[in-house]
């Protein structure tokens, strides 16, 4: 039993240290990012990143909470990704 632990925790720190290069990567591209198109894809893509960094440490720590709050957090990216691609497309997000 001990054994599978310490392979479960060396998996979540390689997880975590994957997740946060890919957050890194998001935020070069957020920079750097030729179009608004790339730039709101960066975005969207660094929300999906901080809810897998949030799983993680859920995980990590073994509280369901944070499973919660990850899901909140999708509801909101995923809202705000549709508002912020509505304003850029059309100029105004409500018709």
């Amino acid at each position: 039993m001990n054994q599978a632990m310490d392979v479960m925790n060396i998996a979540v720190i390689i997880a975590f240290a994957a997740v946060a290069i890919a957050q890194m990567m998001s935020m070069v591209r957020l920079v750097i990012g030729p179009s608004v198109g790339d730039r709101i894809l960066a975005l969207d893509t660094m929300v999906i990143n901080a809810i897998g960094l949030i799983v993680l440490m859920g995980i990590s720590q073994g509280s369901t909470i944070f499973f919660e709050v990850s899901l909140i957090i999708a509801m909101l990216g995923f809202v705000s990704t549709v508002a912020f691609s509505r304003f850029v497309m059309r100029g105004d997000i409500i018709e």
